[in-house]
């Protein structure tokens, strides 16, 4: 039986690594909308043929009557559709944030939503857990609205020059970590040791570092965790338009050369494959590895598309004019022989491969 979850947010910056990280795990998800879009009815189905509840939905910005008015409000929904499950989840989730109950309009706001979820949770037997993140960064979050790592990438993406309105010290999580600790894939009693500690200046300097090395087609020092998932993030921001990676061929009598990739720091696996024409390889995503494709010899097409998203973007690759094709975390990705002969294509990621933890999940690019 696949294991269902129940999702508020689902559409926001959250609420899409959830998503995703719950399709790496063969999990179906149902978006509950609440707000003015709430039914309860609707809810309680969904509610009911779910294993795992999770509300992430929250107002965040706003008068200090909407923020608070707008939490109480949809926990107050989420409560009553709960109540009119036929079958309550086993375990209900709320995401919280690190400023709940610290006297703030927002903070006051977040600790009332987490006692209504937590009262309805004890009328009918589920477990209640109170999962709180810190600042959250990643792929895809909104510039200007949901992190200044968003607006740093966004706007050094864009060949802008970021500035450092208020120094202070940031405690940053990734979002494919927040996700994992509320799907019950993490430890939450570890979670922790995930978050990463950073001045605003510091984090600037470090995408800064990132966006110098990468432009040049280069892959920046991704040894440590954190850098890895700044450097992810950061990818997000300029693709489609740094792809693909035009490399240098040289070529006299004896034949050509090029450099295929060139990497500042961490592990790193390369492999190489033939294809028959007409032959695909691919149709999976990653949720942290990098990976970069090269077309040595031969013609493809690479393609690929952002999870729960029909835009397809392709590129056309030859070995006699080689380029270098990063597939972002979390877009589904292909490469299709579309040339007469064999097609001859290098593999580069950061990861030494774990057959126990491959980080590969299927996922056609062409639906």
């Amino acid at each position: 039986m696949v294991k269902h979850v129940a999702l508020t947010g689902a559409n926001g910056f959250l609420g899409w690594h959830v998503r995703a990280a719950l399709q790496g795990l063969g999990m179906e998800t149902t978006a509950i909308p609440v707000g003015d879009a709430f039914d309860g009815e609707t809810a309680a189905c969904a509610i009911s043929a779910s294993t795992r509840l999770v509300h992430l939905a929250g107002v965040n910005r706003g008068s200090d009557a909407e923020v608070s008015g707008g939490n109480s409000r949809f926990a107050n929904q989420l409560a009553e559709a709960i109540g009119r499950a036929e079958v309550p989840p086993a375990v209900i989730v709320y995401a919280n944030s690190s400023q709940a109950g610290n006297g703030s309009v927002y903070g006051n706001a977040k600790a009332a939503a987490a006692g209504i979820l937590r009262t309805a949770a004890d009328k009918v037997g589920a477990d209640f857990q109170e999962i709180s993140l810190p600042n959250l960064f990643g792929e895809h979050g909104r510039p200007f609205y949901n992190a200044v790592t968003a607006t740093f990438s966004h706007m050094l993406a864009q060949g802008q020059s970021p500035t450092v309105a208020d120094d202070k010290i940031l405690t940053l999580l990734h979002a494919q970590d927040a996700a994992d600790l509320l799907i019950g894939a993490g430890d939450v009693t570890a979670a922790q040791g995930l978050e990463a500690h950073e001045s605003v200046s510091g984090l600037l300097a470090r995408l800064t570092e990132i966006h110098t090395v990468y432009r040049r087609g280069e892959i920046p020092d991704v040894a440590a965790k954190f850098d890895r998932d700044l450097f992810n993030t950061y990818r997000s921001y300029v693709f489609p338009a740094q792809a693909p990676v035009r490399l240098t061929r040289h070529s006299d009598a004896r034949g050509s050369f090029f450099e295929i990739i060139r990497s500042h720091g961490g592990s790193g696996q390369s492999s190489f494959s033939t294809t028959e024409p007409g032959i695909s390889r691919g149709d999976h995503f990653h949720r942290r590895k990098i990976e970069r494709f090269t077309v040595l010899a031969g013609s493809a097409t690479i393609a690929l598309r952002k999870l729960f998203t029909d835009e397809i973007f392709e590129f056309e690759v030859t070995g006699d004019e080689p380029v270098a094709v990063d597939m972002p975390t979390m877009w589904a990705h292909t490469i299709t022989n579309t040339g007469p002969d064999l097609l001859y294509t290098s593999f580069w990621t950061n990861d030494i491969f774990n057959p126990s933890s491959p980080d590969t999940i299927e996922e056609v690019v062409l639906k």
